[in-house]
């Protein structure tokens, strides 16, 4: 089997959203997100079988002579070579995304999802609900109050208003409504760039941690910018609650530095923003796993969440101390019927708080033909 051709679909015609959202980390200068966009290669092989995977850049020539007239089901040699961290000039943003490609086109000829290949631990993984925006105490606990009565069991709150004070009180105000019935866990976006946000320093990220320890939330991601190493490990000493991030690393050797500096509890990579894939994934669980750490994946892509949220679940359920999937959620607009539009079906969290690793062969999915014609996908880049 050889892959002859590289196809880039994108939608001509926006998903229009319902309400306009905010992203909490950017506040208090966040704009609008009205519009959901969406964006995946088709890998073609001469064998009729053509594996998808969540676009994130264009295919320069270097990984077109990696693929074209190549076998996909070299699928690790195409990662050690585009995707360990060589070349670091070079656009690898494209590369994962592609890896994806491959292990759909590999799954399907052998008939059997990815999970099943690499080597199955289990066959679904818990969600937490990831909100997006900044909202009032009372609205917070509401909505907490509605996700547990659907079963889910895990929230993850943002943490990016004026005052540390007032974050703290948001996440009192959760725990209080949902009592011990519920996992909390909290995101400082420390490492975004907000021009009317004043960051926090190390005296505050520790007088949060302390408090937050008090309302048993389970971790504090992002505390401190992610590139302070030392910062990071010195916060993780000097409390119980525990560190995590990682989101913006943009290779394996990112995470392992972090993780041998004991900067994090919870390493968090994205399988595409940080140029990881399924095998670089599986890679850093292992070596997570080596030193008693914990992994617990990114999964943020607008329009491309349902191929993105497939793909880490393939690589999720072959590893065992993973215990959560990320999954974004904030009525009436970060929702499935948006986020996993493109899906036949989407991944949806079950009455037990689970979502269940796609069974299909490769990543599981299937792309609904219909939705793709009513936003005008159309064909932007071919390579052959």
């Amino acid at each position: 089997m050889k892959i002859t051709k590289i196809e880039v679909v994108q939608n001509k015609k926006p998903i229009v959203l319902p309400e306009a959202w905010r992203p909490a980390w950017h506040e208090p200068d966040a704009k609008p997100v009205k519009t959901a966009d969406f964006s995946f290669y088709k890998v073609y092989t001469d064998e009729g079988i053509v594996g998808i995977g969540p676009y994130s850049g264009p295919v320069d020539p270097f990984v077109k002579d990696l693929l074209i007239g190549q076998d996909p089901t070299y699928v690790e040699r195409f990662w050690d070579v585009a995707m360990r961290g060589l070349g670091a000039l070079l656009n690898r943003g494209s590369y994962a995304g592609l890896e994806v490609a491959l292990w759909d086109i590999i799954g399907k000829a052998a008939g059997k999802p990815v999970y099943k290949l690499i080597g199955a631990y289990r066959d679904k993984v818990m969600a937490y609900a990831a909100t997006y925006q900044i909202h009032s105490a009372e609205e917070h606990a509401k909505e907490a109050v509605e996700f547990r009565e659907r079963g889910i069991r895990a929230i993850k709150l943002r943490l990016h208003r004026p005052k540390p004070e007032m974050d703290i009180e948001v996440v009192r105000a959760v725990r209080d409504a949902v009592g011990d019935d519920m996992i909390i866990m909290v995101d400082a976006n420390q490492n975004h760039p907000s021009a009317g946000y004043r960051h926090w320093s190390m005296r505050t990220a520790l007088k949060v941690a302390r408090e937050l320890e008090k309302l048993d939330v389970f971790f504090l991601e992002e505390p401190l910018p992610r590139l302070d190493l030392e910062a990071l490990a010195e916060l993780r000493s000097k409390v119980d609650i525990q560190i995590a991030g990682g989101e913006h690393a943009t290779s394996i050797y990112d995470l392992r530095n972090a993780l041998f500096a004991g900067a994090y509890d919870i390493i968090q990579p994205d399988l595409i923003l940080g140029h990881i894939g399924i095998i670089g994934m599986k890679k850093l669980a292992v070596m997570a796993e080596s030193m008693s750490r914990t992994l617990i994946p990114h999964v943020c892509d607008g329009g491309n969440m349902g191929l993105l949220l497939a793909a880490t679940l393939q690589a999720l359920c072959t590893v065992k101390n993973a215990p959560f999937v990320e999954y974004p959620l904030e009525p009436p607009s970060v929702v499935p019927e948006f986020t996993q539009k493109i899906l036949e079906n989407p991944i949806l969290i079950d009455k037990d708080g689970y979502v269940h690793v796609p069974e299909e062969p490769g990543i599981g999915v299937k792309l609904d033909e219909d939705v793709l014609a009513e936003y005008s996908s159309q064909v932007v880049a071919v390579y052959s």
